[in-house]
């Protein structure tokens, strides 16, 4: 990590003063004094070690007695340049209004005090410098501009910041290297880029030197995640650097056998996109997902309904099948839409109890009830599963502009948090809500994302999944109903008389097909009842949605100190959980003390205790 004054020559995390090392006096988020322990009697200390120290009285003394705030030290060093990587606003302040230069170079580094406050991720100190008229865009003594610097050392609140105030995500340092390809190149894990990737950054902008993009330079560092981030983006893979090599050419020389399937299977995938025929296949891919999905769920069952009695020859046939249908999403069904596989297992699951109830149990139910009853339960089902995907979650949604008013606005307060600021989509997170991986968004009140509906589930849906896991339920119960009064009358064996065995192999054998509905509805209506059970506990009687309750109990295996799931302020006691989750009116004197509380509480860090920070 590179230096930026006398005290820290060649590492900028030191201590910052002249002979003791202290986190809270180097790091202090509120730039205050603070308790510190002082080796030596104030009035005795020099102007530099005062200023480290934030001594702002002793400051002031030796300053009206005549020192010149302009005046640098032996090495350079201004008085300025110490109370920014310090985080001393109030010397700054003071110094500036006694004629400090603000832009300042000074140090091994030649960097300006703007500079030694973003190495330190000072982001207080940031603004105030910004506000006093610091420019952004000059070049320390290693070629890089703040926002180089920022992202060098992963100080995305600075980040975000530096370019809501107005500065270029795609500057350049002395090489003529973006931010992005300076993150491809040192950062490491994934967030750095995909920030950067908020911004919209030119992805194909080319170094001075090597004539590199990023894409280049991820692969050269071996950067696997900034690789995958830059192909989801839209990286061009034919840009060639200096020598004439193209990303794929770079991967083969890395010998990362990783890296380059990875570019190969995207060069695929986009020639795929360019093809007439693919392309209408692309546009159609979830029909034909749920297509296929019904033609093999159909032919399973036709396999089992042969009359061959050789089961060598059936389970041949169900692995021809199985690998024609893995065959068959490889090659047609995109990474992206490849999570609703199981959506279109569940549709064509019900697809298929519903034609064996309307075909082979209705004819022999003689109760009206009954039949109407089934009926209600189908088209309740599908009602709901429909409201669930179609409904909005409480996606958090806002402009480009609104997102860099709020960043601004979140900073200048104070509240620029990662517990209540999202990187990923750069808005604030309201209270509860949690960024989706799969999803690409803040959900509000986020649960879960549900594998079975291939959609979020949050404070606008939460309520029609808990009516779709119901209705799943009961056509799941009526299925069985209706498979053992088929079997009671359409098949001879007894199991009172026969044995368990030969009930077993006789029911199986008499209807092959009705046995797989059976099995298909025994897995539905089992996963069905057991999550819409504790989807109600949870919401009952703690209060509490799927992802908070996991991480309480994660943190309760980590935590020296007891996390109880039903002391958090989400949990008002049933009939108030209840009217929470019902957004109902009639509560909301008992309520809103209450919410308000805990909402406070999420919104000052400080006086949130950690196991109410779900997110």
């Amino acid at each position: 990590m590179a230096g930026s004054g006398p005290a820290c020559k060649s590492h900028c995390h030191g201590p910052h003063r002249p002979h003791m090392h202290n986190r809270q006096s180097a790091h202090g988020e509120q730039g205050l004094p603070g308790p510190y322990p002082v080796a030596e009697d104030p009035s005795s200390c020099d102007i530099v070690k005062a200023t480290q120290y934030g001594m702002l009285e002793r400051c002031k003394e030796l300053v009206e007695a005549g020192y010149d705030v302009r005046q640098p030290d032996k090495e350079n060093v201004t008085l300025l340049h110490w109370a920014a990587i310090n985080n001393r606003q109030e010397l700054v302040k003071y110094y500036i209004s006694k004629g400090a230069v603000v832009d300042q170079l000074g140090g091994d580094l030649n960097s300006t005090p703007l500079h030694w406050a973003i190495r330190q991720g000072h982001l207080p100190m940031v603004m105030l410098l910004l506000k006093c008229g610091a420019d952004p865009s000059l070049i320390d003594g290693e070629g890089f501009s703040s926002i180089h610097l920022a992202v060098l050392f992963q100080h995305m609140p600075i980040i975000a910041y530096l370019i809501s105030k107005g500065q270029n995500v795609d500057t350049t340092d002395f090489n003529g290297q973006t931010p992005l390809m300076l993150t491809a190149q040192k950062a490491i894990g994934p967030e750095p880029m995909r920030f950067l990737l908020k911004f919209n950054p030119s992805l194909n902008a080319v170094d001075n030197v090597q004539k590199n993009t990023a894409l280049h330079w991820a692969i050269a560092s071996g950067n696997t995640s900034a690789v995958d981030l830059l192909l989801e983006a839209g990286a061009s893979l034919d840009i060639k650097n200096v020598k004439g090599e193209t990303p794929l050419d770079l991967a083969y020389q890395s010998q990362n056998n990783f890296m380059v399937y990875m570019i190969q299977e995207e060069e695929r995938m986009r020639n795929r996109r360019s093809n007439r025929l693919l392309k209408i296949v692309e546009k159609y891919e979830l029909f034909l997902m749920l297509a296929s999905s019904l033609t093999f769920m159909w032919a399973i069952g036709y396999v089992m309904n042969l009359s061959s009695d050789s089961w060598l020859l059936k389970g041949g046939l169900l692995l021809s099948l199985l690998f024609g249908m893995s065959l068959f999403v490889r090659q047609l069904v995109g990474l992206k839409n490849l999570r609703y596989l199981p959506t279109a297992f569940l549709l064509s699951s019900v697809f298929w109890m519903s034609m064996t109830w309307f075909f082979w149990f209705l004819p022999d139910t003689t109760n009206v009830i009954v039949k109407i009853t089934v009926v209600f339960s189908m088209m309740g089902l599908l009602y709901y599963f429909y409201k669930t995907w179609s409904t909005d979650p409480g996606y958090i949604k806002t402009s480009e502009e609104e997102r860099k008013e709020n960043i601004v606005a979140l900073a200048e307060a104070g509240c620029l948090d990662f517990r209540t600021f999202c990187t990923s989509c750069l808005v604030r997170k309201p209270l509860r809500s949690v960024h989706c991986l799969a999803c690409q968004a803040c959900v509000a009140r986020y649960d879960q994302h549900s594998l079975w509906t291939g959609h979020c589930i949050g404070i606008g849906n939460h309520y029609y999944y808990l009516l779709f896991l119901s209705f799943l339920t009961m056509t799941g119960v009526w299925l069985l109903y209706g498979t053992l009064q088929y079997w009671s009358n359409h098949c001879a064996a007894s199991y009172h008389q026969d044995g368990a065995w030969t009930y077993f192999t006789q029911t199986v054998s008499c209807s092959p097909w009705v046995s797989y509905i059976f099995s298909v509805a025994c897995f539905h209506t089992l996963w069905a009842s057991l999550w819409l059970t504790v989807q109600l506990y949870q919401i009952v009687f703690l209060g509490l949605t799927s992802h908070e309750r996991m991480n309480l109990l994660v943190q309760r295996k980590s935590s020296k100190h007891p996390v109880s799931l039903r002391r958090t302020p989400y949990n008002l006691g049933c009939f108030q959980n209840l009217a929470d989750f019902f957004q109902c009116s009639c509560f909301d004197p008992v309520l809103l003390p209450a919410l308000r509380r805990s909402r406070l509480m999420a919104c000052d860090p400080a006086k949130c205790p950690s196991q109410l920070h779900f997110g």
